[in-house]
């Protein structure tokens, strides 16, 4: 099996990074474009596995996706209702994104398509992006119950019926299927959700001429005859992957880095709240708008940290950060607790699970599970371990963060950080020189 071999740090962190495109905007700049009229200049897209699968599946539906340079794309839209039957079954690879909003795109087009992925996304819940474009007249099929792939959308030749949905989780990627159906519907959707998840989607629909209104925590969309594409998206770096930065220069003795162009959306800042509330020495500079997205570099320094409690109401903020979040308190003076995390169970994998078992075998007896939540004892004694990363890039990353902060990790499973951050090892190499 391969193993990558990471070593204690044996001195700091120090240097400028520019961190990779934001993941979830690359997505929907791709997904968007090929819904618009016109041609889009994406600049700075993310061309890691997960994006690529969008970008593949949308050049199957029959729109223009040319890459013209690194991180460059030029996309020639379909239009709402111009996307063809694909001659193919689609893969969305290891991507949730792709492939739920993708199912939101497609619950009202008049053509059949079947949509197949890896062994990871194959055993993801698609139930619960699958009961509300049923209410909304989509006819989707899949297996065990119509809940995991291959899943196939019949042929829809009426408008879809406009819902009020009240989300029984707080999830983008649901939310944003529901909205992208709403485009077909026969009237105003309404998705209502228990807190506030990542409103990507929503800024970039706007951006192309969809007409939304949110109050509180529901947003409502608009049927549309047709979305305008902008001339250009310029995508943020993407602070999901910059967290990793943050907790490593925070907890390895000396650090001191610069991340350059780190989008800070503030319904994706969850991990800066905790990370300030931890005691990390953190400065954002040069805040600025790209693209409708707020942005700003961030300079990060080591410092002690110190346990906090977050329950349900931030996950959604900060669902992807868990894994290294958890690594930053083991380094923490006291307990950190984790309430309200159950979506962490279906991601690539069973992540609660899969930080217990990991960092456990790292600092034994650090992690226990409680319900939906962890609770990790920070401050207990580190060991060179082999940890599995679960074929999960965001477990991965976090492991290696701790094996270099630590005593060391053989992280088998590694080269899953393709799927959002190919360059990471290396990037992690050339900071410790």
């Amino acid at each position: 099996m391969e193993t990558k071999k990471i070593e204690k740090m044996r001195g700091a962190l120090r240097g400028e990074i520019t961190i990779p495109a934001d993941k979830s905007i690359s997505h929907r700049s791709v997904l968007f474009s090929a819904l618009g009229k016109g041609k889009t200049h994406v600049k700075n897209f993310l061309e890691a596995a997960d994006c690529l699968s969008s970008a593949a599946c949308m050049r199957a539906l029959g729109a223009d996706v040319e890459r013209v340079g690194e991180g460059e794309y030029i996309i020639n839209g379909c239009g709402l209702r111009g996307l063809k039957e694909p001659s193919i079954v689609l893969d969305a690879g290891n991507s949730g994104t792709t492939l739920r909003l993708s199912m939101g795109m497609l619950a009202g087009q008049p053509f059949l398509t079947t949509f197949m992925g890896d062994a990871s996304l194959s055993r993801r819940p698609m139930g619960r992006v699958i009961k509300p474009l049923a209410q909304m007249g989509a006819n989707i099929r899949g297996r065990e119950g119509d809940k995991l792939l291959p899943i196939t959308i019949l042929p829809k030749h009426t408008p879809l019926q406009a819902i009020q949905y009240d989300s029984p989780v707080a999830s983008a990627q649901v939310k944003s299927a529901i909205l992208l159906a709403g485009l077909y519907a026969d009237g105003d959707t309404t998705v209502r959700e228990l807190y506030v998840s990542r409103d990507h989607s929503e800024r970039m629909l706007s951006a192309f001429g969809a007409k939304l209104k949110r109050e509180g925590s529901a947003v409502t969309i608009s049927p549309a005859e047709e979305l305008v594409s902008p001339e250009e998206i310029i995508v943020p770096g993407d602070i999901s992957s910059a967290a990793f930065w943050l907790v490593a220069g925070s907890v390895i003795e000396g650090s001191d880095l610069l991340l350059k162009n780190v989008g800070v959306n503030p319904t994706r800042t969850g991990i800066l709240d905790v990370l300030f509330d931890m005691g990390a020495k953190l400065e954002l500079l040069d805040a600025r708008v790209s693209g409708g997205e707020p942005v700003a570099d961030i300079h990060v320094q080591a410092h002690g940290l110190k346990g906090v409690y977050f329950g349900a109401e931030i996950i959604p903020r900060l669902v992807d950060e868990i894994p290294i979040i958890a690594v930053a308190a083991l380094f923490a003076e006291g307990d950190t607790v984790i309430e309200g995390a159950g979506e962490l169970r279906v991601k690539e994998t069973d992540r609660l699970s899969a930080i217990l078992t990991a960092l456990n075998a790292l600092a034994p007896g650090s992690v226990e599970e409680r319900g939906d939540g962890l609770i990790i004892h920070g401050g207990r004694p580190l060991k060179h371990a082999k940890v599995d990363s679960y074929d999960d890039h965001r477990m991965a990353m976090a492991l290696s963060v701790a094996g270099a902060a630590g005593a060391g990790a053989d992280i088998e499973k590694p080269s899953c950080v393709r799927i959002s951050y190919p360059s990471f090892y290396e990037e992690l190499e050339r900071l410790s020189r």
